[in-house]
C-alpha cells in the first residue's frame, strides 16, 4: 500500500475525522497559537509542556538560528528541553541558546556510557557545554539489552555516577531511555527512577505490541512518562532511507495525520512528547499541541485498524526467549 493511501483507506474520507467543534478549535489554535498545556511529571512535582524541544533540532545549525529556534520555542510555552552528547553538536548549540532562559526551563540530558568513569566524564562535559551547573534530569540513554542494563547497574557501572550526581546536586532527577520493552522493564526493576523516555507510537502499540507493558509498569511506580516517536510513521523500506538527515525513520508528514497520531500518544498517561528531529516536524507538533483532544473510542478503533498496514519501528518481544 502506498503511504499516501494509508490514512485515506484506513480512516475513511476526510482523514482527520474529529467533530466539527474540534476542527473549529484546531483552526482557531493554528491561526493564533496560545500557551501550551502542561502536565505533571510523575511524582516530581514538576509540570512540563506537552511538547518538548529535542536538541537534535538545533544540531548542525548556525548558532544564530539555534538561538532563534530556542527563543521561539520558549515564547510559545515550551519549558522542556532534551539533549544528548550523541546528537552531533547539539549540546554546543543548545547551551548558549538556552542560557537566557535556563532558570525557567526543565533541562534533560543523557549518556550512553555504561561505566562509572565514562559516564562521570560525559556528565561533566555536558554540564560545561550546556553552560549550567546542574541538570533537571539525567538519563541512562538508549538501553537495548539485558547486558547493558546489567553493566550500568553492576560494579563501577554508570548508576554509581548517577546516584552520586544527584547527591551532589548535579542533577535533580534520574531517568532512562530505552528502545526495548525488555530493557525498560529490567531498568525499572533495578531502581526507582523518576522518569522513563520511551517510544509511544500508535503503530508500535497496535501492530508491534510495543509499549503497553512499559506504560503500565511506569504508571504503577508513579514515574513520569516521556514519549519518543509520537510523530513517526514507520520504518523505511529495506534499502531505503527516510529522506531526512535528522530522522532515521519515516515521519508523518501530513499535519492532519500527525494530529491524530499525537492524539493517540497524548490520550495515554504521557507527560510530554519529543517530535522528530527535523525542525519542520517540531514546528508542526508545536502547532498541533494546543488543540489536543483525547481520542474517542471510534477514533482509537480506526487508528488500530490503520496500524495493521504498517511496519512498526519496534516490536515486542524483541529478545530471544
Amino acid at each position: 500500500m502506498k503511504r499516501s493511501d494509508f490514512f485515506k483507506l484506513s480512516l475513511g474520507a476526510g482523514i482527520f475525522w474529529r467533530s466539527a467543534a474540534a476542527r473549529k478549535a484546531l483552526a482557531s489554535v493554528q491561526s493564533s497559537p496560545g500557551p501550551l498545556p502542561r502536565r505533571p511529571l510523575g511524582k516530581t512535582g514538576e509540570y512540563l509542556s506537552i511538547i518538548g524541544l529535542g536538541g537534535i533540532v538545533v544540531s548542525l545549525e548556525e548558532q544564530e538560528h539555534a538561538n532563534q529556534v530556542v527563543r521561539e520555542a520558549y515564547e510559545a510555552g515550551i519549558n522542556y528541553f532534551d539533549v544528548a552528547p550523541t546528537y552531533n553538536d547539539a549540546e554546543l548549540k543548545l547551551g548558549p541558546a538556552l542560557e537566557p532562559y535556563r532558570k525557567n526551563v526543565f533541562l534533560a540530558c543523557k549518556t550512553v556510557e555504561r561505566d562509572r568513569a565514562g559516564s562521570e566524564k560525559e556528565l561533566n562535559q555536558s554540564l560545561g557545554r550546556l553552560r549550567t551547573d546542574y541538570l533537571d534530569l539525567y538519563q541512562v540513554h538508549g538501553l537495548e539489552s539485558k547486558e547493558e542494563v546489567e553493566k550500568a547497574f553492576g560494579p563501577d557501572g554508570a548508576m554509581e555516577t548517577f546516584i552520586r550526581a544527584k547527591k551532589e546536586g548535579k542533577t535533580r532527577y534520574l531517568g532512562f531511555s530505552a528502545h526495548s520493552v525488555e530493557a525498560a522493564l529490567a531498568a525499572m526493576d533495578n531502581y526507582d527512577f523518576d522518569t522513563v523516555l520511551f517510544p509511544v507510537n500508535f503503530g508500535c502499540w497496535f501492530k508491534g505490541n510495543f509499549g503497553p507493558q512499559v506504560i503500565e509498569k511506569a504508571r504503577a511506580k508513579g514515574m513520569g512518562i516521556l514519549a519518543l516517536k509520537a510523530g513517526a510513521y514507520s520504518r523505511p523500506p529495506k534499502g531505503e532511507k527516510s529522506g531526512y538527515r535528522k530522522c532515521w525513520y519515516k515521519p508523518i508528514e501530513n499535519e492532519e495525520e500527525a494530529a491524530l497520531s499525537y492524539g493517540f500518544t497524548f490520550s495515554l498517561p504521557v507527560t510530554a512528547a519529543l517530535p522528530p528531529g527535523e525542525e519542520k516536524f517540531f514546528r508542526m507538533a508545536l502547532k498541533i499541541a494546543p488543540s489536543f483532544i483525547p481520542l474517542a473510542d471510534a477514533e482509537r478503533k480506526k487508528l488500530e485498524e490503520a496500524a495493521d498496514s504498517l511496519e512498526p519501528l519496534f516490536k515486542y518481544p524483541a529478545w530471544p526467549a
